[in-house]
């Protein structure tokens, strides 16, 4: 069997993840990496046997022996770059969100249509272990219809400056950077219904909490502590066109006594929190049973989720897999994020076109 020549695009943190992915996969030869730093695009190529270094994402892009890429660049040049890359004919994973709004989007969906390839969107949490568990558990019916949902990413302290704090490179704050994870996780529980409205507040009261020093956190290598143009919070009430609902927080910033992470789902025959860890509630001859999976990640385990991930897309563009996280999926979630800045601005519920 061919391999499946891969090129990554931008090699910021996330993509170490890709890039060491791809080189411990059997069915991939990575070919070529680009970044606007070249230095930096030299080093990773050394570490992770990239044979090639681009001076330019066009260069990349005509590369023949490159039939798919990772775009791991800033949000705002998600959308950009997955057309081009389409438009030459490669294969796109993107990392998430999909685009900074949902009209650009919409124009990605056009462009894989037209090019006949494959995009994925990097909802990475789907292909951790206790995800693949939960979801075979919806998919058989063991929760019957699922009608709430509650999503949870709260950092008190979590703010990493430079472009995630940049409004006008990532396109918002926590609730596009982390609360895009969690609200995702539980669509995709829920059967991806369609939202119909939207009940939204986001503050923007603490910023990035520079003064505060004894308590470590990620910071980017460009952190800034003047910069924060972007919400500190976050939260929404989703509902959706079968009658169900979603309730959302998400902070980089915020008064809470610890950080917390929570994707719950609740359903006429049974309910199900897979963050923090993987657990069902049912209920058998007459009793309430809470029920703890034995697998090796009751949690997400970012190698295993990022290796399950890589390793999809590898076998859809070898057409050995179908899609899990298609542009379609992507476009929904941006009306949804859409929809949640809208109604905040608006200051009442709004209804998604």
């Amino acid at each position: 069997m061919s391999r499946l020549g891969v090129g990554v695009i931008g090699v910021g943190s996330i993509a170490e993840m890709h890039l060491g992915a791809y080189a411990a996969n059997p069915d991939v030869h990575l070919v070529g990496v680009f970044d606007v730093n070249q230095e930096r695009s030299a080093q990773k190529a050394e570490t992770f046997g990239v044979t090639r270094v681009h001076p330019t994402l066009d260069s990349l892009l005509a590369d023949p022996e490159i039939d798919a890429v990772s775009i791991c660049t800033w949000n705002d040049s998600h959308a950009e770059i997955a057309t081009a890359a389409l438009d030459a004919g490669k294969h796109v994973l993107v990392e998430k969100p999909l685009s900074r709004t949902a009209g650009e989007a919409e124009a990605l969906v056009e462009a894989v249509e037209r090019s006949g390839r494959h995009l994925e969107v990097g909802f990475v949490r789907r292909f951790g272990a206790n995800a693949k568990v939960l979801k075979s558990f919806v998919d058989a019916g063991l929760l019957g219809d699922v009608y709430h949902a509650r999503a949870t990413n709260i950092r008190r302290l979590g703010n990493p400056g430079g472009w995630f704090a940049d409004h006008k490179r990532s396109g918002g704050g926590p609730l596009i950077d982390i609360g895009v994870h969690v609200l995702d996780l539980c669509w995709y529980f829920m059967g991806t219904p369609k939202a119909v409205t939207v009940s939204a507040v986001t503050h923007t009261r603490l910023g990035n909490r520079a003064n505060v020093t004894s308590l470590s956190r990620y910071k980017v290598a460009d952190y800034d502590p003047t910069q924060s143009d972007v919400e500190d919070f976050a939260t929404a009430l989703i509902r959706f066109d079968n009658g169900a609902s979603l309730t959302l927080e998400t902070s980089y910033s915020l008064h809470a006594l610890e950080d917390r992470l929570e994707v719950a789902v609740f359903g006429e025959r049974g309910g199900a929190e897979l963050e923090p860890k993987l657990r069902i509630a049912t209920e058998m001859h007459d009793t309430i049973l809470n029920v703890g999976p034995q697998i090796d990640h009751l949690s997400f385990d970012f190698a295993e989720g990022f290796a399950n991930e890589i390793a999809h897309f590898v076998s859809l563009c070898l057409g050995e897999a179908e899609q899990v996280a298609p542009v379609s999926h992507g476009t929904e979630v941006m009306r949804m994020l859409d929809g949640i800045y809208e109604s905040a601005r608006a200051g009442h519920e709004i209804r998604l076109s």
